[in-house]
């Protein structure tokens, strides 16, 4: 099923004085078929105003484009959706000689037992095949944990499964976005406490290619900072870093470092979250529970109400 935006240029006047003027808005719509008054009565409702006298709009169109989670739309996620969901699997394949961050040795997979080797082990036609694999945590989609960023911190083992198995998430559509850096007013019309937030940025497109890194989508500080105030279960993001790679950064690291002092897990390289609603989906994200390690691998997937 398609989606559909309207675009415009808007001016709002106040009963009691004042006014708003936009341009090139988009607005998400529940259909295409929508007339001018239906568009300045969404537009209302997505912004919250109260003490509206009059909404003009100039140079409306409809376009089929992706919701980005405008109020005042219903999404499958409301109580008269259908039964049913879907799974979007939301990580990397890991595989022989994967690169996934500049610097860090790609995977290793070797035979430990062949089907040869069993033929001789089993009865006829029993035949089994053990492999090693030997990887850096920081490999395909994973989660950081505390102990990745503060010695005693607390590692795999110590993940409680409720932070980790179907979280309720918002997800932040910004792949068109003009800037790098993602600001914490993103997230300002939604409530994102006990949630997890997925900031679909688009840079998996370039995940595995010299590109990936350079001049990547990252949350800024002030976007941490609210987060986190926020009271979030988990963030993650399809960019090579939640947090600012580049050489302007100084080797700061304000994600990491409030994210994971905070109890706030951390997803990186996750990859299909264009699939996602704005809302309605939840998330899981469960690594081994290993002692002493701080970041591993992760089968990332979400369940979607079906449409």
């Amino acid at each position: 099923m398609s989606d559909y935006r309207a675009v415009f240029d808007a001016r709002i006047s106040f009963v009691n004085g004042g006014g708003l003027t936009a341009e090139g808005f988009r607005l998400d719509l529940p259909d295409p078929d929508v007339t001018e008054s239906d568009v300045a009565r969404l537009l209302v409702q997505h912004l919250g105003l109260a003490l509206v006298g009059e909404v003009r709009l100039d140079g409306l169109q409809i376009v089929e484009e992706q919701h980005r989670g405008s109020r005042g739309i219903r999404t499958p996620s409301d109580a008269d959706a259908p039964a049913g969901f879907r799974l979007v699997d939301l990580s990397h394949t890991i595989r022989q000689g994967l690169v996934t961050l500049p610097g860090i040795p790609a995977p290793e997979i070797s035979p430990l037992v062949t089907r040869k080797d069993a033929e001789s082990r089993y009865a006829p036609g029993t035949t089994f095949v053990m492999d090693t694999i030997s990887l850096p945590g920081n490999t395909g989609t994973y989660l950081d944990t505390a102990f990745h960023r503060y010695e005693g911190g607390a590692d795999l083992a110590a993940l409680a499964l409720e932070t980790l198995v179907d979280l309720p998430t918002e997800v932040f559509h910004l792949d068109d976005a003009q800037t790098r850096g993602i600001p914490a007013s993103v997230f300002f019309d939604r409530d994102v406490r006990g949630k997890a937030v997925l900031l679909h940025t688009g840079r998996d497109r370039l995940f595995g290619t010299d590109g990936y890194a350079t001049d990547a989508p990252f949350l800024t500080a002030d976007g941490v900072r609210h987060l986190a105030d926020q009271g979030v279960t988990l963030v993650g993001i399809d960019s090579v870093n939640i947090d600012d790679m580049s050489a302007d950064a100084g080797g700061e690291r304000p994600a990491h470092s409030v994210f994971l002092a905070s109890g706030i897990h951390i997803v990186e390289h996750m990859t299909n979250l264009g699939e996602l609603p704005p809302s309605g989906a939840s998330l899981t994200v469960v690594p081994p529970k290993v002692e002493s390690f701080g970041t591993f691998p992760v089968r990332a997937f979400a369940r979607v109400p079906a449409a």
